[in-house]
């Protein structure tokens, strides 16, 4: 039996022009497909984000997994960067944003997850959506109205974060489920890219480049380009084949008719 969801997957990570070393760590293999942006210098960062990585790749292979399996990797997760801070590598933490293939009743769905400021978005039918919510102290003055969205982007604070896998954080991830579409392309990034590049730009790089991989290089050279001032790492996953319903695969240059459509997305997250 074939998966609900297949897919394709490019990625790319740019040291940028003023940082001397990557803390950024990635994972680009089904069914998993995240961001990590250490942090804590000293190679603390660097080590963060890396051993986050190493808990989930022990999942690649899978056809899918589900919000316990992910809840048990972030849990494994902070221990491994408690304990770095635990031996002398100062106050580990990193970011971490990204999705799973999850199997929902033979029905391809994304699972989306985040803690901290990477983000994870989605293009479908030529919309881009941020499907994340960022953790920092510039989105709690975004919600409370302090301030706008054209003064947040310039805003001295908008690199200090609320939540964190270590750093002393103890706050929990946010979560979504949805449906995957045929057309869906996911985007998951480190705020290297969303710092440096527009939305705009970033949904015209999304839909010009057909493959995933370009695409991510094409976004890492745009990022580097307007500043490179973080690092900054990218990947793209696009929704090859998807199980609208049971038994029922549709790939990507398939039509479609309103039978076989996929279900509208669930909001909301769970926290």
């Amino acid at each position: 039996m074939s998966a609900p969801l297949i897919v394709s997957a490019g990625s790319s990570t740019h040291i940028g022009l003023r940082r001397s070393l990557n803390e950024d760590s990635m994972l680009a293999s089904s069914p998993v497909f995240l961001v990590a942006d250490g942090m804590g210098g000293h190679e603390a960062g660097e080590r963060a984000s890396a051993a986050v990585v190493e808990e989930f790749s022990r999942y690649i292979g899978r056809p899918s997994l589900d919000i316990d399996d992910v809840l048990e990797i972030l849990s494994r997760s902070r221990a491994a960067v408690d304990e770095l801070s635990a031996s002398a590598m100062g106050r580990a933490g990193t970011t971490l944003s990204g999705v799973v293939l999850a199997d929902v009743d033979g029905m391809g769905y994304w699972l989306a997850f985040n803690i901290g400021d990477s983000r994870t978005y989605r293009l479908s039918g030529g919309e881009l959506e941020q499907i994340s919510v960022d953790h920092s102290v510039v989105q709690e003055l975004l919600e409370s109205g302090e301030l706008t969205a054209e003064e947040a982007v310039k805003d001295h604070r908008r690199n200090i974060i609320t939540r964190a896998i270590g750093a002393g954080s103890t706050g929990d991830a946010d979560f979504w489920m949805f449906p995957a579409e045929r057309d869906d392309r996911m985007l998951i990034c480190s705020d290297g890219l969303s710092s440096e590049v527009p939305d705009e730009q970033i949904r015209e790089i999304l839909s010009v480049e057909a493959d995933p991989q370009t695409a991510a290089a094409a976004l890492i050279d745009e990022a580097v380009s307007a500043g490179g001032r973080d690092n900054v790492t990218v990947v793209v996953v696009d929704a090859v084949s998807v199980a609208s319903r049971p038994g029922v695969q549709m790939r990507a240059d398939d039509d479609i008719d309103e039978e076989t459509r996929p279900r509208e997305a669930v909001a909301g997250g769970m926290s």
